[in-house]
């Protein structure tokens, strides 16, 4: 019943700024993490960007000082803000979700993903 619908993705230049979207709706008791992963061609799915329940974030080393993960809890959506992009940062980027329902507290759901390219 959960779902993650994303947004944003799309072909920018080598220097450009993209915004990613994710809303999540269904039978979400809570929110323990929302993540961004992404997959180059060729390449294994990596974790880019996550904001925990409590608000703390990561990054992956690659993307620190350029993209930058935000909520918005009374709409349960996350945004990845990418800015000096680099043709390197292309790939798929998935949404993914850490919730709990009222019979289990650790659940995940990922969405489709959304396509990025950098162009150099």
């Amino acid at each position: 019943q959960v779902q993650l619908v994303e947004s944003g993705g799309g072909l920018v230049q080598a220097g450009g700024s993209l915004r990613l979207s994710c809303a999540a709706s269904g039978n979400i008791l809570c929110i323990n993490a929302m993540d961004w992963y992404r997959q180059a061609p060729g390449k294994q799915r990596e974790l880019v960007a996550r904001i925990t329940g409590g608000g703390s974030t990561n990054y992956a080393d690659s993307v620190k000082g350029r993209f930058t993960i935000s909520r918005d809890n009374a709409k349960n959506t996350v945004s990845l803000q990418m800015n000096s992009l680099r043709p390197e940062d292309t790939g798929v980027y998935y949404c993914h979700l850490k919730y709990c329902q009222p019979v289990s507290d650790s659940l995940d759901a990922w969405g489709q993903g959304t396509l990025v390219t950098v162009s150099s």
